[in-house]
């Protein structure tokens, strides 16, 4: 498939799983085709995760659904659907009512399958959205914590922390993870927004690229226009790919240690959000600094190489 002049050599190669609120707002389709379009990254799967908090254009219940829904439409337009659609699995449909119990999908036992099969190689979960279904994996089997890391996209600003959208949508999923044996790397949101673009450019270097950048370009419009009577967001031209922080922790050099911090895992308070000091629990990274130019110059680069010039920018 890739018509790249260059070669990853096996033992650099990291299993990967995607899970994606892709039909939330506009940035996820960018992030799902670029780990895709990466050749470092086997994907082993796809979760299909809910955004219930917070959002009215869908009936409640159906926002995994939607999801899963946008993930085949990625798909089909990179023209790879033959290679992942049995790969492509369905998360929770809500948040956890409380900690006790999990919320069983086919994208919770996924995880489990993933992480216990035997593979030499690193296993990472990229939480994109909601953090429910890694949360009810860890509750159906333990034993998974040692055997993956989890890189999410969600938190609020250190050190207070406060409302955020991903962790909005499940605050008690956030603590099981938080609070358990599993690797986390957390890019929270002042970091997140640090993938900044404007439309001209997603113009220039997007939308002429193939059916899947004309795609990408569009639906970024159409939410934009769709939107605009929001007081605070979003900002009229430009945009941010937050969920791209997931590949730019894969992609930078592990010697490179200077872009995040490690402390003990904190939790959340349930109703504010607000961090809240856990000194008995595990150290976790979180980043403060993220290459962001890099990563969407390579994310340009492979979608142009990969996809021929289709049109104009008009």
């Amino acid at each position: 498939m890739f018509k790249y002049m260059y070669e990853v050599p096996e033992e650099k190669k990291l299993r990967l799983i995607i899970h994606t609120d892709a039909k939330n707002e506009a940035d996820d389709q960018y992030a799902i085709v670029h780990q895709l379009l990466t050749t470092k990254l086997d994907v082993r799967g796809i979760i299909a995760g809910h955004f219930e908090v917070g959002q009215n254009r869908f009936a409640a219940g159906t926002t995994a659904e939607e999801s899963y829904r946008e993930i085949i439409k990625v798909l089909r337009l990179m023209d790879v659907l033959d290679e992942y659609k049995n790969r492509v699995y369905m998360g929770a449909s809500e948040g956890l009512p409380d900690s006790a119990k999990p919320l069983i999908s086919d994208g919770a036992r996924f995880i489990v399958e993933e992480a216990l099969r035997d593979d030499s190689r690193p296993l990472f979960i990229g939480m994109q959205g909601a953090i429910t279904d890694l949360a009810c994996a860890i509750l159906i089997e333990p034993e998974i914590c040692s055997r993956m890391t989890c890189i999410w996209i969600g938190g609020g600003v250190y050190p207070q922390g406060g409302c955020e959208f991903n962790l909005s949508q499940d605050v008690t999923a956030a603590n099981i993870v938080f609070s358990s044996a599993m690797p986390v790397w957390q890019i929270p949101m002042n970091v997140y927004k640090q993938f900044a673009v404007t439309l001209a450019e997603l113009q220039l270097k997007v939308q002429p690229y193939g059916k899947i950048g004309d795609y990408l370009f569009r639906q970024m419009v159409e939410f934009n226009l769709m939107c605009a009577g929001n007081a605070n967001w979003p900002h009229g031209e430009t945009w941010g790919l937050g969920d791209q922080g997931v590949i730019s922790a894969l992609l930078d050099e592990l010697e490179k240690t200077d872009g995040f911090t490690t402390r003990p895992a904190p939790q959340f308070d349930p109703v504010t959000m607000r961090y809240i000091d856990a000194p008995e629990n595990r150290e976790i990274r979180i980043y403060h600094h993220m290459n962001a130019r890099q990563t969407l110059e390579d994310f340009f680069a492979k979608l142009q190489i990969q996809y021929p010039k289709t049109g104009s920018c008009l």
